[in-house]
């Protein structure tokens, strides 16, 4: 490989001398042309949008792929992708992963139990989740990050190339001013030759013209800064409207799903808690269909009829009503609903039309109130 030794020398004296010159202008001891006001203005603002836009840029990043690892690992495929002139192919999201896990999950445990029944209708559900946040993150990715990349990757590259030029075109003007300078002081000290001093001033203006140009040129690309906030604001209504487009999804996704737990609630949980009470043959068949209500502080209130019996359908207690449970774990009344409870003690307990199915109603005594399953244990 050949090398041009002069070349290279002469470009290592230039960085040396503007190395020196920079220092010198920062403690003082050299003269600098100043850019007027409304340039200094415009490049403030360029220096702003540009780190705004690179923070808003790799947070959108991290919202429409949250984990690192995968995040390096999609941006080095779509890198590649690119590259090759190819369409990036979807990606399955967590959401479709879990949905596909829990349908999987139901063929085993079998579709026709309640748990299997379940997790199909949840995997649907999360399923149709992840389709959603998959079609999000990919027109976000177009409509939003694509642009604000784009700026960042071309636009702002080419205005800080030309912001360099125009520094050096700066530096090269004011090394001209002191050349002149000095020549005019030695020739008005030891009478020089005019031909001296007519050299650093053509050397001036050439360098008073390159400077002028580049600064011009450099202007005309920060005062398109403006453009780019107009095109940039576009795009983020593009990004809301995408959002607002796929979290109402998600509502009516969840709410649908909410409506087809609900119709099933009544099959899965009280069997649960279902015992096969002892034929007694001192209840009647109406005693055996409906049992008397005991109200408690707390309780949902209804002004149905129903409301006024406890449904065999709900519960299967015994023809009294009540049972015994062990309590489990000592446990602290939240409020004056509920009843606190002491680990080993024996309660009675019994339920009541429209109660959360995690709860029971205990008595002890004189107390009554609301107490927990988790920490019972049902007594035959």
């Amino acid at each position: 490989m050949d090398f041009n030794v002069k070349k290279l020398a002469s470009d290592a004296g230039v960085f040396f001398t503007r190395a020196v010159q920079f220092t010198e202008e920062k403690l003082g001891q050299a003269e600098k042309t100043e850019l007027d006001a409304h340039f200094e203005n415009l490049l403030a603002r360029a220096d702003c949008t540009k780190n705004w836009t690179e923070k808003i840029f790799r947070q959108t990043e991290v919202l429409l792929q949250p984990n690192p690892i995968d995040h390096t690992g999609a941006r080095i495929e779509e890198f590649l992708f690119e590259k090759l002139d190819r369409k990036v192919p979807s990606r399955t999201t967590n959401g479709e992963l879990l949905g596909q896990y829990m349908l999987d999950a139901a063929k085993d445990f079998g579709p026709g139990t309640p748990y299997g029944s379940t997790l199909i209708k949840v995997g649907e559900c999360q399923r149709r989740l992840g389709g959603g946040e998959r079609e999000f993150m990919q027109t976000s990715a177009i409509n939003f990050l694509t642009p604000l990349r784009n700026f960042l990757d071309g636009d702002w590259r080419t205005i800080s190339k030309e912001r360099r030029l125009l520094e050096n075109r700066r530096l090269d003007l004011d090394a001209c001013k002191a050349r002149l300078k000095k020549a005019k002081l030695a020739e008005a000290k030891a009478a020089l030759w005019s031909e001296e001093v007519d050299k650093a001033e053509h050397e001036l203006r050439v360098a008073q013209t390159e400077f002028d140009r580049q600064a011009e040129v450099t202007r005309l690309l920060l005062e398109g800064i403006s453009s780019t906030h107009v095109n940039h604001l576009r795009c983020l209504h593009e990004f809301v409207e995408a959002q607002a487009i796929y979290y109402n999804q998600c509502h009516q996704y969840m709410m649908d799903l909410q409506k087809e737990l609900g119709s099933s609630d009544g099959d899965v949980y009280p069997n649960a808690f279902t015992v096969n009470p002892a034929p007694s043959s001192s209840a009647s068949p109406s005693t055996a269909a409906t049992l008397p209500v005991v109200p408690i502080a707390g309780a949902v209130s209804t002004s149905s009829p129903e409301a006024d019996t406890l449904k065999i359908e709900e519960v299967q207690p015994p023809a009294t009503g009540t049972r015994k449970a062990k309590v489990l774990y000592d446990y602290d009344a939240a409020d004056t609903s509920e009843m606190s409870l002491l680990a080993d003690e024996l309660i009675t307990v019994y339920t009541v039309p429209g109660m959360d199915p995690d709860w029971l109603v205990g008595e002890r005594g004189n107390q009554k109130g609301k107490v927990p399953v988790t920490y019972l244990e049902l007594l035959s």
